[in-house]
């Protein structure tokens, strides 16, 4: 089985093209993202075909869930389609079935290399259960939820981008937070029903906030699409940020836009190819 290995912004996946072969892809996923005896990965996505769009992305997490989205690896997921002859490398734009709906990735190229994007992310999603967070009957947006944690006072706004988050903005240093130990709690907490990707946050300036993220079913990672997303959503509608943010995380930089409303939210990132392999799979 051919394979590449691709990241955005340090969000690294193995990418397979789904078109001709089938696997067990949550197994594949576990094998794969083990940083020891595997590839090494965030986890794994498969590039399969769509009835209503140029390309279907199938993902799934380090411990072998599916996930609905992943911002940073629908990029590199359109580099790997338009490298392995699936769709036109010409296109303007190529539209991409995920499990929270049909977004449209537009490929930054230079020098005939296709080196970032920018993706319409969708309509965030604030109303509780449809996050989906267990809290009936509360007015949303939900922008300063109290939560204890490990004796950590927290105050969560509740966004989905088509998968679930938890946001959190603190006075302390990102990098001084304990997210590996937090993180999983909060993660795993019963106000979440499918459980929730977890965001902690310095905003800097009205266009600039620092993230670390925890990922529901990865843990630590370089950096979060979806994640960044979510949180400058709920930084404008704290009133923090402007229209327009860089959000400065440990693998890089995204650019998030949105405007309040109905609008769509825009992120735009680069991608980068690691390596390419053939692995023996499935292992006898």
């Amino acid at each position: 089985m051919k394979f590449t290995k691709m990241h955005g912004a340090g969000n690294d996946y193995v990418y397979v093209n789904g078109f001709d072969q089938h696997f067990d892809w949550s197994e594949l996923s576990r094998f794969v993202s083990n940083r020891h005896t595997g590839i090494g990965s965030d986890g794994l996505i498969v590039a399969q075909e769509s009835d209503s769009a140029h390309l279907k992305m199938t993902m799934f997490n380090g411990d072998g869930s599916e996930g609905e989205m992943c911002g940073n690896g629908i990029r590199c997921l359109v580099a790997f389609a338009i490298d392995e002859g699936i769709v036109d490398p010409e296109a303007e734009f190529q539209t991409v079935e995920t499990k929270a709906g049909e977004l449209v990735v537009r490929p930054i190229i230079d020098r005939d290399s296709m080196v970032g994007a920018s993706v319409s992310m969708g309509v965030p999603i604030l109303e509780p259960s449809l996050i989906p967070v267990d809290i009936p009957n509360e007015p949303y947006p939900i922008l300063d939820y109290p939560l204890e944690i490990e004796g950590y006072q927290l105050s969560l706004a509740f966004v989905s981008m088509g998968n679930p988050h938890a946001v959190a903005f603190i006075e302390e240093s990102v990098d001084a937070f304990p997210l590996d130990k937090i993180g999983p709690i909060v993660e795993n907490h019963p106000l979440f029903p499918n459980r929730v990707n977890f965001e902690i946050n310095n905003v800097n300036s009205k266009h600039q906030i620092t993230t670390r993220v925890w990922e529901r079913g990865s843990g630590l990672t370089m950096a979060c699409g979806t994640g960044a997303c979510a949180v400058v959503v709920a930084a404008a509608l704290k009133g923090v940020v402007d229209e327009k943010v860089e959000v400065e995380l440990p693998g890089g930089t995204l650019t998030i836009g949105w405007q309040k409303g109905d609008s769509e939210v825009i992120m735009t990132g680069p991608v980068q190819t690691v390596f390419k392999g053939e692995l023996d799979w499935p292992l006898e």
